[in-house]
């Protein structure tokens, strides 16, 4: 059976940590950005853990 190949474009929006966490970050945060308030361009900044079997598809993906 050959090797799978990762998906590139995973591997660009996601993050897996030493642990095994996967860190992805979030959405809408980077386009009109002039009517959002300050706090919440701040908590945009932030990655956030995926949990559940979401984070292990996303692990199959990116082969780790």
């Amino acid at each position: 059976m050959p090797k799978l190949k990762s998906h590139s474009g995973t591997k660009d929006r996601v993050r897996i940590t030493k642990n095994g966490k996967v860190l992805h970050g979030h959405s809408t945060s980077n386009h009109f950005m002039e009517k959002k308030s300050a706090s919440r361009k701040r908590r945009f900044a932030v990655a956030t853990t995926m949990t559940g079997k979401s984070a292990k598809n996303i692990k199959l993906k990116v082969g780790a």
